[in-house]
């Protein structure tokens, strides 16, 4: 059984073409992470929301026409990654593009899920497609968050803090006195990069990845993107279980993903203040790393200088500012 639908994209048939396909694009409307290798035979791996990351290969491509993939879930035994076929194709229109959809090789309960899938995210594609990025997607929040989710959740707000700071923004100072805006991004990306080698991702270059510099991307956010996929797909396939080893200290895995946590949502707040925007976290989400914080920033870490001491949160402080209060940083 197949799930068919057509969608009019105010954009040409090649701007369309690059937002259902790159990463970059694909990050303003569907996915949190996106690796794509964008050729016949080339594979691609999505995780779409947190915790639920879809694979597959990439069996034809007509770029600014039309696109096949294969498509299945990662941990599912009833759709695994290739076990059913999505083609997109492209035709002008009036007004921009039409996309049809055409996902075949669904059954059941697959078929009724995939069609609210993909109704949902075909008009987030519309959306960004008319106003540049489709905004916060409602189905990215966790009930209950984990180590992998929360990762993948946090990272999610931090890339969309990044995507509204402007090229004029990139040298406002941050509540992290020794840096700017630009900086501070570079320092999370060398963090993200440690993190990553700590399960077991592919050896990165100086400044976060051979992507990750001033050639990979016209955006801190794009810089930020390409080694944050690589870690939180080598933590995926890892689990986190045990023990690693970051930097000389040999710490419990789930600690050492947690600090990715702490990291995404702190910082995201760092330029989120630094660039005027607001910024909004599920109060489930802020709980989790606000206990993950009480766990990692120790007394006498912050005695080592690694921490400033906790500051004044106020009685009727929300989770969110306690987190930010705990790290040293003022709310007020």
């Amino acid at each position: 059984m197949a799930f068919q639908k057509s969608v009019l994209v105010p954009l040409n048939a090649d701007d369309t073409f690059a937002l259902i396909t790159e990463p970059d694009r694909l990050r303003r409307w569907q996915v949190i992470t996106a690796r794509v290798d964008l050729r016949a035979g080339g594979d691609y791996r999505w995780t779409i929301i947190p915790g639920h990351s879809v694979g597959g290969i990439i069996t034809e491509l007509e770029p600014g026409r039309r696109v096949v993939f294969t498509w299945g879930w990662e941990g599912s035994a009833d759709l695994p990654p290739g076990a059913s076929t999505v083609t997109i194709t492209l035709e002008p229109a009036d007004g921009g593009t039409l996309v049809h959809l055409v996902h075949d090789g669904l059954a059941g309960e697959q078929l009724d899920s995939h069609a609210m899938g993909w109704e949902h995210y075909l008009g987030r594609l519309v959306r960004a497609a008319a106003g540049g990025d489709a905004g916060d997607d409602e189905w990215g929040v966790v009930a209950e968050p984990g180590p992998l989710t929360a990762a993948d959740a946090t990272l999610a707000i931090c890339q969309r803090v990044l995507r509204g700071v402007a090229e004029a923004d990139y040298h406002r100072p941050t509540t992290c006195t020794e840096f700017d805006v630009t900086r501070l991004a570079e320092h999370l990306t060398g963090s993200v990069t440690s993190l990553g080698a700590a399960a077991g991702a592919p050896g990165a270059g100086p400044g976060g990845g051979p992507e990750a510099g001033p050639g990979a991307g016209t955006t801190l956010e794009a810089r930020l993107a390409v080694p944050a996929q690589g870690m939180l797909e080598a933590w995926t396939a890892r689990g986190v279980d045990g023990t690693v080893t970051l930097g000389s200290r040999e710490m419990p895995a789930s600690l050492v993903l947690g600090i990715g946590s702490i990291e995404f949502l702190v910082h995201a707040w760092d330029f989120a203040q630094a660039t005027g925007q607001r910024l909004t976290v599920p109060d489930g989400l802020s709980g989790y790393v606000l206990d993950l914080a009480g766990q990692i920033i120790t007394p006498a870490g912050r005695a080592r200088g690694l921490f400033a001491d906790p500051a004044e949160a106020g009685p009727d402080a929300g989770l969110l500012d306690r987190l930010i209060a705990f790290t040293g940083r003022s709310v007020s």
